[in-house]
């Protein structure tokens, strides 16, 4: 996979380099995070939640993100309407089903945005992808419990829904309906520490900007900020510690790190 990882490490740099503005409509917990991470992986991040200002601000952005992790019925709207207007601009969105599963009203919208909204990556655990496909997640607050970690299963998830699905996990699953690629970056500390997965969606995004073969996209991001929590790792006696060294790490990773380091492999059936 030499060659995807130089087209990992390529997209990286052309985050670093074009510094596209990231919207985020996302939750209240990850929010100050997920705006550190989009600034350390080399992109801008924009929260406008306002009904009033969401379609202007998308017009803007290169690349949307919809986190349902806390819920509103305003922000509920505002994510429809950023949503659809960014379709119509041909702006990327990424969706992250937070919490689907859990209730009703999380599910439900998950699985309208599906239905209304062109997705170019849904990114989630593997409890929130099997609930929202319907195959039987199992989601205790926003923690997977049981769910799809099946190739072969996220690639007819991805195929059903005609987009790009990333399931994060031990090994991360990412599929665009005829391929499905493993991600064997990561580490233990990132199951430690709250938002982890919100912030490998906000890299997501950062690389949708840039790069519009989602399934590369999804992948490098998954794997790249996989690679900044093993290199921090090391440095780091627990959770909050961690949290700083991974942070540096975002900011300081390199291109030709990347391009050394990012483990991709095709599962394909």
């Amino acid at each position: 996979m030499n060659e995807m990882n130089n087209q990992v490490a390529q997209a990286f740099a052309r985050i670093r380099a074009q510094t596209p503005l990231i919207h985020q409509l996302t939750n209240f917990v990850v929010m100050n995070d997920t705006a550190n991470v989009t600034l350390h992986i080399g992109a801008s991040p924009v929260m406008a939640h306002a009904t009033d200002e969401v379609e202007e601000m998308v017009s803007l952005a290169g690349a949307l993100v919809i986190n349902i992790g806390t819920l509103t019925p305003d922000w509920i709207e505002a994510m429809f309407l950023a949503g659809k207007r960014a379709n119509a601009l041909g702006v990327p969105v990424v969706l992250d089903p937070v919490g689907a599963g859990a209730t009703t009203l999380r599910t439900q919208t998950g699985r309208r945005m599906l239905s209304e909204l062109k997705i170019a990556v849904v990114r989630g655990n593997a409890g929130e992808i099997a609930a929202l496909s319907g195959s039987g997640g199992v989601v205790r607050g926003v923690d997977s419990i049981e769910g799809v970690r099946d190739p072969e299963a996220v690639l007819h998830i991805a195929r059903t829904w005609n987009t790009v699905v990333a399931v994060t996990g031990q090994r991360d699953l990412v599929s665009n309906g005829q391929r499905v690629l493993g991600i064997d970056n990561g580490h233990v500390r990132l199951t430690q520490l709250t938002g982890t997965g919100c912030m490998a969606t906000t890299v997501t995004a950062a690389f949708a900007a840039v790069e519009h073969d989602f399934l590369l996209a999804a992948s490098g991001a998954l794997a790249t900020f996989g690679l900044a929590a093993e290199l921090a790792a090391p440095a780091a006696p627990g959770p909050a510690s961690f949290k700083l060294a991974l942070f540096d790490q975002l900011f300081n990773l390199t291109p030709e790190q990347v391009a050394a380091g990012v483990r991709i492999v095709d599962l394909t059936p």
